[in-house]
């Protein structure tokens, strides 16, 4: 018997279903960092502070269901836009399914264990601060080039 393919190899990011599209989260984080953005040049900086509702621990959204009423402008990824958001990172598997790159060996769907994002060091896991700890004039210092 031949193993079947896997859906994110198989399907387009259209294609998918609600469940499989939401699967491809790897569960890193990096979409809930605050981004500045210079007004001048439209370039987009992120920074080590995350949304108030991320549980840094696991790296998911405490208020996923609610976080829109929430978090005006939280991100919002769908087939239709990932290719909007530039800054995303490299290791993202929406990004990385839409420029035609396979998901990496430490991605969950790959791995089958939701750990090995942190094992590998691609989580934001022990690496950023809470936004309620900052004044939002002191954001720029927080400034970080890890992210890709």
């Amino acid at each position: 018997m031949i193993a079947q393919i896997p859906f994110w190899q198989r399907k387009r990011l259209h294609e998918m279903t609600p469940a499989e599209w939401e699967s491809l989260c790897d569960g890193c984080g990096k979409c809930c960092l605050n981004k500045l953005e210079d007004e001048d040049t439209g370039e987009v900086y992120h920074t080590d502070l995350v949304c108030r509702y991320m549980d840094q621990e696991t790296c998911q959204c405490t208020v996923y269901r609610e976080r829109l009423q929430k978090v005006p402008g939280c991100t919002v990824l769908t087939p239709d836009t990932v290719d909007d958001y530039h800054w995303l990172p490299y290791t993202c598997a929406y990004r990385t399914l839409s420029e035609g790159r396979p998901l990496a060996d430490w991605h969950p769907l790959r791995s089958g264990d939701p750990g090995t994002v942190h094992d590998a060091g691609v989580s934001i896991r022990d690496k950023v601060v809470s936004e309620t700890q900052v004044p939002e004039q002191d954001w720029e210092e927080h400034i970080i080039h890890w992210i890709l």
